[in-house]
């Protein structure tokens, strides 16, 4: 190789070298510790009835330089259902409802991410529930991001995050013509992650 031919490769990589220095998005792992996932719906027109799902697992990426949010996924199992009442959880988990036998997982894929000009941002993804796929725009707030000051001190974000979905979309509509249950259901998430490989 001639000496001019090398000075051009060096050259190149030198140019090239800023861009590889820049940090990649970092994997974060949902600490189901610290996670709840709770979701409110009118029943008969006199009050909600609030409940949350026991058993979820999550991961995404997360870019601490531009506070972008990617490549999320988080899951629940339907049947970890719980509304502080036995009998309604029953209902709730059968073909009514959930249909936790046929359809075991709750899954929502995230898509898009367009983040404000404060903490917050709107992440768009796929909810996937009783076997359809439907998409859904969540509001969410960026909180606390730094090493956690105790325990596994670990660098740790917390989330919160809320949206609003109609069940009928995915074919949920026990109850929905005569008023006794509500179609719109409110979805509430908070959660620390772990900043950590993950199970990408």
């Amino acid at each position: 190789m001639t000496l001019p031919n090398l000075k051009a490769i060096t050259a190149s990589a030198l140019l090239l070298l800023p861009l590889a220095l820049q940090a990649a998005p970092a994997k974060f792992v949902v600490d189901e510790e610290h996670f709840s996932m709770s979701f409110e719906i009118m029943h008969v027109g006199y009050a909600p009835v609030m409940g949350l799902f026991r058993d979820v697992e999550g991961a995404f990426e997360y870019d601490e330089e531009t506070g972008e949010l990617s490549s999320g996924k988080l899951m629940f199992k339907a049947a970890s259902v719980f509304t502080n009442h036995e009998k309604r959880d029953d209902h709730v988990r059968n073909k009514d409802f959930l249909n936790a036998g046929a359809h075991p997982e709750i899954t929502f894929v995230v898509t898009g991410f367009e983040k404000n000009e404060d903490n917050t941002g709107t992440v768009t993804g796929d909810l996937t529930l009783l076997g359809q796929t439907r998409p859904v725009d969540v509001d969410v707030t960026l909180n606390k991001s730094a090493e956690y000051p105790f325990g596994h001190e670990e660098y740790t974000l917390g989330i919160s995050a809320e949206t609003v979905i109609k069940r009928s979309d995915w074919g949920m509509t026990y109850g929905v013509d005569n008023g006794m249950v509500g179609d719109e259901v409110t979805l509430r998430f908070g959660f620390e992650a772990i900043k950590d490989g993950g199970w990408f």
